[in-house]
C-alpha cells in the first residue's frame, strides 16, 4: 500500500518567495528608498532626532546625519526590517485615518492594553523590533477589518 502524498490545493493566488535580506545585493537595492522613506516618514511624524535614532535601533548622532544627508548606503537586517516595519505602520495609518490624524496617531496617548498608556512611539522605542512588529499587526488588523 502507497502512502498518501498531501499536497496544497491549487490556487489563483501567487505566493512571493521571501527577501534575502542576508544577500547583501538584496539589501542594498533596498536600503536607498527604504531610508528616503524613513526620513520622510519621520518629518510626518514630527520625530526628534533622537526619537528617530531610537526606531532605528540606536543609531549613534554620526552615522544617523551620515544616512539623513546621503541615503545611498547599505543597511544590516535589523535596520532595514525596522524601516519596513515603519513604512507598513505609516501606509496603514493612512488608509485608516484622515492625513492629520494619521501622522498624529504615534504620538498620541493610546488606551489599547499594549501601550499601556504610553504612546505608540514611546512602546516602539522602549520595545524595539518586537513592538514594531506588534503595532503594524494592530493597525493591519484594523486596516483589514
Amino acid at each position: 500500500m502507497r502512502a498518501a502524498v498531501l499536497e496544497y490545493p491549487a490556487t489563483r493566488y501567487r505566493t512571493d518567495t521571501a527577501l534575502d535580506l542576508a544577500d547583501r545585493a538584496e539589501r542594498g537595492r533596498l536600503s536607498k528608498p527604504g531610508l528616503k522613506a524613513f526620513f520622510k516618514i519621520a518629518a510626518a511624524w514630527t520625530l526628534r532626532d533622537e526619537e528617530a535614532r531610537a526606531l532605528l535601533g540606536g543609531v549613534s548622532n554620526g552615522p544617523f546625519y551620515e544616512m539623513k544627508r546621503d541615503p545611498d548606503r547599505v543597511l544590516d537586517t535589523d535596520r532595514l526590517t525596522r524601516v519596513s516595519y515603519l513604512i507598513g505602520i505609516y501606509k496603514a495609518l493612512h488608509i485608516l485615518h484622515s492625513d492629520v490624524l494619521a501622522d498624529q496617531w504615534v504620538q498620541l496617548p493610546n488606551g489599547n492594553p499594549i501601550f499601556a498608556g504610553q504612546t505608540p512611539l514611546a512602546y516602539m522605542i522602549r520595545g524595539g523590533l518586537p513592538a514594531m512588529q506588534n503595532v503594524r499587526r494592530l493597525v493591519d488588523a484594523r486596516r483589514a477589518g
